[in-house]
C-alpha cells in the first residue's frame, strides 16, 4: 500500500515539473493555442502603395508570429472615422488607424507641426524628423499621457496639391473657395491664411461634395486623388506641394504592452520596415499617377510655390512655440 502511494506521489510531482518546464519553454510567446487581433483602419484604398505596404505588414506579422498575431485591415474608413479609432485605442480595444501628426496635436502639441506648411521637403527630410529624438519624446508623452503607441511613423503618403475647377496661378486664385482638407488644426489654420474657408467633411463624401458644388475644392496627394477618383470631379491639379504628408500607424499602449514580448517587437520592426518600402513605392508611383491623372483629363499645373510660403509662414505664428519648433526642425535636417 505504502509502495503504491509513493508511486502515485511521484506521478504527481513528475507531472508538475513537466507543465513547469512546459510554461518556462513558451518564454515571452504567450500560453500556447492564445491568439492577438488588431484592426487596422485607413482612409485609403486597395491599390494605393501604403495601403498595399499595410497588407504586407499585416502578412509579415502573421509569418513571424506562426499566426498567432492578426492585423485585419479596413480600407476606405470602413471601420470608422480615425478621431473615434483614436479614442477606442485609447480605452485598450484592439484597435489601430493610420494617421497623420495633425490629428495627435491635440494630446501633444508639438507633434502636429509635421502637418504644417512647407515644414519638410520631401520624404527623406520628413523621415528624418520622424526619426529623431525630437519626435521620439513626442511620441513618448503619446504613450505616457494618452495610452497610445506609435509603431511607426515613416509610413510617407506623398506631397499634397490643390484640386479645383478654375486655373490656380497665385495664393490670390484660391480666396473665397470652400475646400476639403484633414481635419487638423494647423491644416485648418493653413487653409485660412490662404483665404480659404475650410469645410469639415470626410474623405469618402469628398467626391460628392466636389460633384454637387458643396465645396469649391480639395487638397491631396496623387494616390489619394486617383484612388477616389477625383479625376472625375475636378479640372485642375495645382502642384503647390504645400504639405509633405508623413502618417504613422497608432495603437492603445495598453494593448501593445500586454502583447508577449517578442510579439511587440515583431510588431515595431514589421511596421518601420514595411512603412519605409511602402514610403519608396509611394515616391516611385508619383509620376506615374500624375501621367493617369493627365491622361483621365486633368490639367497639372506647375506653380512658382514662393507665394504660397510666404502666405502660410503666418500659421507659425498660430501655434504657440512653434517657430522655435521649426528652427530645431531645421537644425535637424541640417538647414
Amino acid at each position: 500500500m505504502k509502495s503504491k502511494m509513493l508511486v502515485a506521489i511521484l506521478s504527481v510531482l513528475l507531472l508538475t515539473f513537466v507543465s513547469a518546464c512546459g510554461d518556462e519553454a513558451s518564454g515571452d510567446s504567450g500560453s500556447e493555442g492564445e491568439s492577438y487581433t488588431l484592426k487596422l483602419g485607413t482612409a485609403l484604398t486597395d491599390g494605393d502603395p501604403i495601403y498595399e505596404g499595410l497588407k504586407d505588414f499585416s502578412e509579415s506579422v502573421k509569418e513571424r508570429t506562426d499566426g498567432k498575431v492578426t492585423i485585419e485591415i479596413f480600407g476606405s474608413g470602413s471601420l470608422g472615422a480615425d478621431n473615434d479609432i483614436i479614442e477606442q485605442a485609447k480605452t485598450g480595444a484592439n484597435v489601430a488607424v493610420l494617421v497623420d501628426s495633425g490629428r495627435l496635436a491635440d494630446m501633444v502639441p508639438e507633434i502636429g507641426i509635421l502637418t504644417a506648411p512647407y515644414i519638410v521637403d520631401n520624404f527623406d527630410e520628413a523621415n528624418k524628423v520622424a526619426q529623431s529624438d525630437l519626435f521620439n519624446g513626442w511620441s513618448e508623452n503619446l504613450a505616457t499621457d494618452h495610452n497610445l503607441q506609435i509603431l511607426s511613423f515613416n509610413w510617407y503618403q506623398g506631397e499634397r496639391h490643390m484640386l479645383t475647377n478654375e486655373p490656380i496661378e497665385t495664393p490670390d486664385d484660391l480666396e473665397g473657395l470652400k475646400i476639403r482638407t484633414m481635419g487638423s488644426p494647423v491644416a485648418l489654420a493653413t487653409m485660412e491664411s490662404l483665404g480659404m474657408s475650410p469645410a469639415g467633411i470626410a474623405w469618402t463624401e469628398v467626391y460628392p461634395a466636389l460633384q454637387q458644388g458643396v465645396i469649391d475644392a480639395a487638397e491631396a496627394q496623387h494616390p489619394a486623388t486617383y484612388g477616389a477618383n477625383l479625376h472625375e470631379v475636378v479640372d485642375y491639379l495645382t502642384k503647390t506641394r504645400h504639405f509633405q504628408l508623413i502618417t504613422g500607424i497608432v495603437a492603445g499602449a495598453d494593448w501593445m504592452s500586454n502583447l508577449p514580448s517578442d510579439y511587440q517587437k515583431v510588431i515595431y520592426e514589421e511596421a518601420q520596415k514595411q512603412g519605409e518600402i511602402a514610403s519608396e513605392n509611394t515616391v516611385k508611383s508619383l509620376e506615374e499617377y500624375e501621367q493617369k491623372l493627365i491622361d483621365e483629363g486633368v490639367t497639372v499645373n506647375e506653380v512658382d510655390v514662393a507665394p504660397f510660403k510666404e502666405k502660410t509662414n503666418a500659421v507659425y505664428e498660430e501655434f504657440d512655440g512653434y517657430t522655435e519648433l521649426r528652427e530645431k526642425i531645421n537644425k535637424t535636417l541640417g538647414k
